[in-house]
C-alpha cells in the first residue's frame, strides 16, 4: 500500500514509520506544523509539534530513507481545536484537546487529503491494534502493553477512519522495546521524552491563558442548598473536582473540605460539595459515535435501545469501570457498577466491550449518586 506516515518527531512515529516500510508500504513522512507562531507550543520535553519536533521527525525520516514534508495545518488546528477548547471551557465543560485533535485533525483533515492525495492509509505511533471479523469488519481494540494502550484517545475513529489506519505498534509488549529498536536504527529520538499537557499553553497556566482569551469576572461560590460561601475572580479557572484555591469563607457544617461540583458560566457561579457528592450514577451524551459497527450490526444487542455490558473509560489513563450502556432518546446512556468520580461535562468516555473499542460519547448530562439536598 502507498501510506502516509505522521511523524510528530517522537520516537513512536519514528518507529512506526519504520515499520510500515519493513511491512513492504510505500512510505511517504509528514510532519504537521499547527501554529504559525512556534513559540505558542511547547518546546523541548513538555510537548509536541514545535520546530525542533519537525527537525526530529526530519532526521528519522532521512535515515528510514522515506520522503518527508511538513504540512501546514494551523488553521484547521485553530479552528477545530484551540478555539473549540476556549468554547468549551466558556460553556462550563472540561474538554480534552488530544482527543479533539485525533479526531478532527489526525484522522480527518490529515486522513482527508492523504486519500485525495492517493494515499491508502495513515500510520501513527499509536499503540492500539485494528483486528478483521471473519466479515472483514475492522475493530479497533486496545495495544498489547495496557500501560500504554492509547484506544482511548483513538475511541472517535469511524469505521471508514478505521478502514483506512494502520498502528504499528500496537503489538508491542513494552515501550521500552520500541526505544531499544529506535537506538538500534539510528534514531535520534530514542531517549526522547513523552510529551505530555496541552501543546499549545506554552508555560502550562491554563487559568491565565483562559482568562487572557475568555476573561475574568468576579462571581460568588455557592453550595449544593443555594448558600454563599465565597467568592471567585472567574468561573471558568475552575474545574470538576478541584479542591485546592477555592479559598472559601465559610467553613463547611461537618469541617471536611468541599470540591468543586459544578461551573456554572451563564450566571458564573461555581458550586461546591462534599467529596461523595462527585460521585456518579450515571453519564450520558447525545454526541455519540461508533469505532466500526454499531452493537445492533456487531450482533451484542438485538435492536437500537437494548442495554449491553461493556466497561467505561472517562480519562486516557484512568481504569475502565464495568457499566451497562443503551442508546435512548438519541444518547449514548452509560451506568456504572460503581459510581465514577470526578467526571466533568465535556470529557469523553469511551465504551468497551472486552479489549474492542466500541464506541464514545461527549459527556452532557450526568446525575450524582448523592442526592441534593431536600428543598434545594
Amino acid at each position: 500500500m502507498r501510506v502516509l506516515a505522521a511523524m510528530s518527531g517522537g520516537v513512536d512515529s519514528a518507529v512506526a514509520a519504520a515499520r510500515a516500510v519493513d511491512a513492504g508500504h510505500e512510505v511517504v513522512g509528514v510532519h504537521l506544523a499547527l501554529s504559525r507562531m512556534p513559540g505558542t507550543l511547547r518546546t523541548g520535553s513538555r510537548g509536541c509539534c514545535t520546530i525542533e519536533d519537525s527537525m526530529d521527525a526530519q532526521r528519522a525520516a532521512n535515515i528510514i530513507g522515506i520522503p518527508y514534508y511538513v504540512w501546514d495545518f494551523s488553521e484547521r488546528f485553530k479552528l477545530d481545536v484551540v478555539d473549540d477548547f476556549i468554547a468549551e471551557y466558556s460553556a462550563g465543560r472540561t474538554p480534552n484537546p488530544c482527543m479533539r485533535c485525533n479526531e478532527r485533525i489526525k484522522f480527518a483533515a490529515l486522513l482527508e487529503k492523504a486519500l485525495d492525495l492517493g494515499f491508502d492509509a495513515v500510520v501513527t505511533g499509536h499503540y492500539a491494534t485494528v483486528r478483521t471479523d471473519a466479515a472483514g469488519n475492522r475493530e479497533l481494540h486496545r495495544a498489547a502493553d495496557w500501560a500504554k494502550d492509547q484506544s482511548y484517545v483513538l475511541g472517535v475513529l469511524t469505521a471508514d477512519q478505521l478502514d483506512h489506519s494502520l498502528f504499528p505498534l500496537g503489538a508491542t509488549p513494552s515501550k521500552a522495546e520500541v526505544r531499544a529498536e529506535a537506538a538500534a536504527r539510528g534514531f535520534s529520538v530514542a531517549s526522547k521524552p513523552d510529551s505530555h499537557d496541552i501543546c499549545f499553553i506554552p508555560d502550562g497556566d491554563t487559568r491565565g491563558w483562559l482568562a487572557d482569551r475568555v476573561g475574568a469576572e468576579k462571581g460568588v461560590i455557592r453550595d449544593r442548598s443555594g448558600d454563599v460561601v465565597g467568592s471567585h475572580d472567574g468561573a471558568t479557572a475552575f474545574t470538576v473536582g478541584q479542591r485546592k484555591g477555592l479559598h472559601l469563607g465559610v467553613p463547611s457544617a461537618d469541617g471536611r473540605p468541599r470540591f468543586v461540583l459544578e461551573v456554572k458560566p451563564s450566571s458564573n457561579e461555581v458550586v461546591v460539595g462534599p467529596k461523595e457528592a462527585l460521585d456518579l450514577a450515571l453519564v450520558a451524551g447525545s454526541t455519540f459515535s461508533w469505532a466500526g459497527l454499531d452493537p445492533v450490526a456487531s450482533g451484542i444487542v438485538e435492536a437500537e435501545g437494548d442495554a449491553f455490558a461493556c466497561t467505561v473509560q472517562v480519562r486516557a489513563h484512568s481504569d475502565p469501570v464495568p457499566a451497562t450502556a443503551a442508546v435512548r432518546d438519541g444518547e449514548l446512556v452509560i451506568t456504572p457498577d460503581s459510581p465514577l468520580n470526578g467526571v466533568s461535562p465535556g470529557q469523553t468516555a469511551v465504551v468497551y466491550v472486552g479489549t474492542r473499542v466500541l464506541g464514545q460519547c461527549t459527556i452532557d448530562r450526568t446525575v450524582s449518586a448523592v442526592p441534593v439536598p431536600a428543598g434545594v
